[in-house]
């Protein structure tokens, strides 16, 4: 997970400023660019949801690791646009395909012990703290604006690849019948549209913060360490949100916590361009990494819970709203950020996207367990 998701996935933020200054890239080239991957990472994820992997899910699980290696190396090599929106196409499907069947794995592995499962998901946010640690570091020693950002990608490769290495000699094979069956078609209850309406608004509402958050820390002026530390202090955040947020589902049942989590994000995205630089990222990233996780796998369970006849479908259709949701929202906060100047119209833009999403999920407030 801390390879294909905080480093597949998520580098490209620490690394962006790096390239609009040292390319250069617009706000609307780097909004493209994090759009491919998403739209890679939808395409993984959809098709991932179907039984054509059973039986060979630890194959796909590592081979889209190693794929994660070339292609991070690859953004190293090009300054094209249309050439690193290909290649984080290519990244986003890779990491989906790494993440989700190694999930598949370690929760036939972990079946009857959650807290497996939560530090099997908080490695995303491990990979996001050391991401941000390995570009503080690179950039240090490369002092080199114009070339410090290809470093950046190729430190970031070899970081992965020794993860692929010791993730091959350890992660284990499948346990149990892994063949896919039919399921029967969705039955779309009110339950069910309202978590599907309001994923998918959550997925446009978080990604802008999630993309750009140490772009707008460099617009800030806050100076490299404060850039480090939104960042870091997102991934640190992000490792222990499931363990923090677990016994609040307890208490308030699943879809309380749910629309718990997605307030707090709205504020951190908020509070992101709204309080002064230095507090502004550090609370937007710190909110950010408390609750995108935890709101992404509540938001999943939501959607089995509400189809228990067709679970694979479920996931495929929340999984479908929530990746167009994060493919409209760099693309439209790139657009808005080229003509005004910062990211503080589209964070805001976002801020109601997810005011929808929490008066969507307003009817989930009784789904307890």
């Amino acid at each position: 997970m801390a390879g294909a998701m905080g480093f597949g996935r998520f580098v490209y933020t620490p690394i962006l400023p790096g390239m609009i200054t040292g390319i250069p890239l617009s706000s609307a080239d780097a909004g493209t660019i994090a759009a491919g991957n998403f739209a890679g990472y939808l395409l993984g994820a959809i098709a991932s949801a179907y039984g054509w992997a059973a039986g060979r899910e630890r194959k796909v699980a590592l081979a889209g690791l190693l794929a994660s290696v070339v292609l991070l190396a690859a953004m190293g090599l090009t300054t094209s646009v249309a050439t690193f929106t290909v290649i984080r196409f290519l990244a986003g499907a890779a990491s989906a395909l790494a993440m989700l069947f190694t999930s598949t794995i370690v929760m036939m592995h972990a079946a009857g012990r959650p807290t497996i499962g939560m530090l099997h998901f908080g490695g995303v946010g491990v990979g996001i703290a050391l991401s941000s640690l390995l570009v503080l570091g690179v950039n240090a020693l490369a002092g080199d604006a114009a070339h410090g950002w290809r470093l950046d990608w190729f430190a970031s490769a070899a970081v992965v690849l020794a993860i692929f290495v010791f993730v091959q000699r350890f992660l284990p094979r499948p346990q149990g019948d892994a063949k896919s069956v039919a399921e029967p078609p969705l039955v779309w209850r009110l339950p069910l549209i309202m978590t599907v309406l309001s994923y998918g608004l959550y997925g446009f509402g978080y990604v802008i913060t999630a993309t750009f958050l140490v772009a707008i820390a460099r617009m800030g002026n806050t100076g490299p360490m404060i850039e480090f530390l939104v960042w870091f202090v997102a991934g640190c955040a992000a490792a222990v949100s499931l363990f923090a947020w677990n016994p609040i589902a307890r208490r308030i049942g699943l879809g309380g916590a749910y629309l718990a989590a997605i307030v707090v994000l709205l504020i951190g995205v908020v509070a992101s361009v709204e309080l002064p630089p230095v507090a502004g990222t550090l609370v937007g990233g710190f909110l950010l990494g408390a609750t995108f996780m935890v709101i992404t796998a509540f938001g999943l369970q939501l959607g089995r819970r509400f189809a228990p006849q067709s679970p694979r479908r479920a996931i495929a259709v929340v999984t479908a709203a929530f990746g167009t949701g994060q493919i409209i929202g760099p693309l439209v906060a790139g657009f808005v950020a080229e003509r005004t100047g910062s990211f503080t119209a589209p964070s805001l833009l976002a801020a109601g996207v997810l005011v929808a999403a929490i008066a969507l999920s307003l009817p989930l407030l009784r789904e307890r367990g």
